[in-house]
């Protein structure tokens, strides 16, 4: 089969269409033929050679797809058949003609949903259900600052925060960036480049600042975070795009605030821990059933997942360079030939 390869860390020209073996699902694992990945942050630190595959998972890029049940490895319960449309949450290896997924890890796509639609569903989706709910434990009524909020989980958890009856508001750096994100529901969006976000935010909270934090930026923001977080709020942390050092008394802002700091990785739920794979299943579960039908076209209200553009396989490279510049609004999604 043919998958996205590099033979060294470096930049997108690193990239190329590789033939590899065909992987064979093991225990209680399905083998999904994929019609289509998506890209995420994540494919671009592992590329650098920064943000290595869990032990045991596939070095192939690729951390959800979509497509069609292939086969059926030993031990597997009979939930899923041959030809049943799915999409999955990966460790690994979706950029590829086919991958094998834990039974567990595998979601039905909705009838009236694309491959290319799916495929922007699971990463970002349940990534953004997991900050929120699992982690966040999101209440009706909150309000929610959503950094970054048109990349693919900025623009999930503005929906799944309006699913929940709270108030999302958001980041972004340009006004095409922030009109994407009010199209998506949020309540109020800021130009970290042009305004002090933390000032904004406070001025819509009429002072009181906001209950939850969704943070992919990390060390450049943690003044401004807590100057606009509430008292016993949640700062969650996912990412650190602008890197992890803190300089300045956190400990003790944090603490006049009695605030909390939850971090939070999905990848590394998977291999690294021995319940890793119960973890990622209850979340799996949990998505399925309580925001999954929201997806249907006559549900109300309704969840969308937003495309930003589709490359085939052997353009992974473009694809890798528009993510870098932070040209996209939503998911850049990647079709894998037949």
């Amino acid at each position: 089969m043919f998958a996205a390869y590099f033979d060294c860390p470096g930049g997108p020209e690193n990239l190329y269409m590789k033939e590899v073996m065909k992987p064979n699902p093991g225990e209680g694992e399905v083998l999904m033929k994929v019609s289509a990945s998506a890209l995420n942050r994540a494919d671009l630190l592992q590329r650098r050679g920064k943000y290595p595959p869990p032990e045991g998972a596939s070095d192939i890029l690729g951390l959800e797809a979509a497509g069609s049940v292939a086969g059926l490895g030993p031990g597997c319960r009979g939930r899923w058949k041959v030809g049943d449309a799915v999409m999955a949450l990966l460790s690994g290896g979706g950029q590829a003609q086919y991958v094998t997924v834990p039974e567990s890890h595998l979601m039905p796509i909705p009838k009236d949903m694309t491959f290319i639609q799916a495929a922007a569903i699971p990463e970002a989706w349940l990534t953004a259900f997991q900050l929120l709910h699992f982690v966040g434990k999101v209440q009706e009524g909150e309000t929610v600052l959503i950094h970054a909020g048109a990349s693919g989980v900025g623009m999930a958890a503005i929906q799944l925060v309006r699913l929940a009856k709270a108030t999302p508001i958001v980041t972004a750096g340009t006004q095409e960036k922030l009109k994407a994100t009010a199209n998506a529901g949020a309540a109020a969006g800021f130009n970290y480049k042009s305004e002090d976000f933390s000032e904004k935010v406070l001025e819509f909270t009429q002072g009181s600042g906001v209950d939850i934090i969704l943070d992919c930026v990390g060390g450049s923001y943690w003044e401004k975070n807590l100057n606009c977080l509430r008292a016993d709020g949640r700062w969650i942390i996912y990412g650190l795009l602008s890197g992890g050092e803190v300089h300045g008394d956190l400990l003790a802002r944090l603490l006049s605030k009695r605030a909390s700091i939850h971090t939070s990785l999905l990848r590394s739920r998977d291999k690294e821990a021995s319940n890793g794979y119960q973890q990622s299943a209850r979340l799996v579960e949990s998505f399925t059933q309580d925001a999954l039908p929201y997806f249907s076209e006559k549900a109300s209200p309704r969840l969308q997942p937003l495309v930003d553009s589709v490359y085939p396989l052997h353009k992974i490279a473009e694809a890798h360079r528009v993510m870098e510049e932070n040209k996209n609004i939503g998911k850049i999604v990647i079709e894998v030939p037949v």
